[in-house]
């Protein structure tokens, strides 16, 4: 089995530099290909850095998240040009809107992120999107927007089940973060049943979104699990070889065999990255 991870944060500082110990244990545990998401203009060279470092392995995005655009300078979208402009395979994200985050100004979130999903659409290449409490203006925005050809992705989808139809008629993707395995969040794991087959993604979104540490002996990638500590504070971290875990248990809750799941799963990431 080959496993595809829709969404990751490898350049992320709390991995202190270990990025090629995390590769090479992501590719021991049958990760074929990940999307690493540069956030702010800040780490946009150390994804393009990775891109360089493991070509075909490390899908590289280039974006401006909600959380950071306070930190944007006046060259910002002549620098995000650049980069999707030089960095071979390049996708946009991680953009999107944020109406949860306590402290952050809404005001300038749409005009931005309408900014850069239309330089994924003049490329026709994947934007990874974030979204908490603006699902709404999401759509209006996308409907009211150029939009890629090949679609985009909604990362960790956590919006309501009655949003998926519409959504998926404009072209979205979902992807299923292996966070939603924890017993709490039976909402959002219920509203995967309604994701279409072909547009169904898994992600780790590593460091971040750490999955349960499970035991399962009926399907060894279940016995996947691999721990990490962030080494400034101790606190536990996301591994991104822990995709085939999440892999494993979102096949178990849709009642499917987890190779199946995984070859669609392939054919869904090929078809919306390259």
């Amino acid at each position: 089995m080959h496993f595809f991870d829709a969404h990751n944060h490898l350049q992320d500082e709390r991995f202190g530099g270990r990025a090629d110990e995390l590769v090479a244990a992501s590719r021991a545990a049958g990760v074929a290909r990940m999307v690493v998401n540069g956030a702010c203009e800040s780490d946009w060279p150390a994804v393009a850095e990775l891109a360089r470092k493991f070509p075909g392995f490390v899908v590289p995005s280039f974006g401006y998240h909600p959380w950071y655009l306070g930190e944007r300078t006046a060259a910002w979208s002549a620098a995000l040009k650049k980069f999707l402009n030089e960095t071979p395979g390049a996708v946009v994200g991680e953009i999107g809107l944020d109406r949860w985050k306590p402290g952050l100004a809404y005001e300038g979130q749409e005009e931005i992120f309408a900014t850069q999903l239309r330089l994924a659409a003049e490329r026709n290449v994947a934007a990874s999107i974030h979204c908490l409490q603006a699902w709404g203006r999401l759509h209006d925005l996308l409907r009211e927007n150029s939009r890629p050809a090949r679609g985009f992705l909604l990362h960790s989808y956590g919006g309501p089940a009655e949003m998926v139809a519409p959504l998926a008629k404009l072209g979205a993707h979902f992807s299923f973060p292996g966070y939603y395995l924890h017993e709490r969040k039976v909402r959002q794991r219920e509203t995967f049943r309604h994701i279409p087959a072909d547009r169904l993604l898994v992600e780790t979104d590593a460091p971040d979104q750490l999955p349960p540490e499970v035991q399962r002996a009926e399907c060894e990638v279940w016995n996947a699990f691999h721990p990490l500590t962030d080494p400034a504070t101790g606190k536990p971290i996301n591994h991104p070889a822990n995709l085939g875990l999440v892999y494993a248990g979102l096949a178990e809750f849709l009642g499917e065999p987890v190779e199946s799941l995984a070859a669609r799963v392939e054919q869904n990431f090929t078809r919306l990255f390259g």
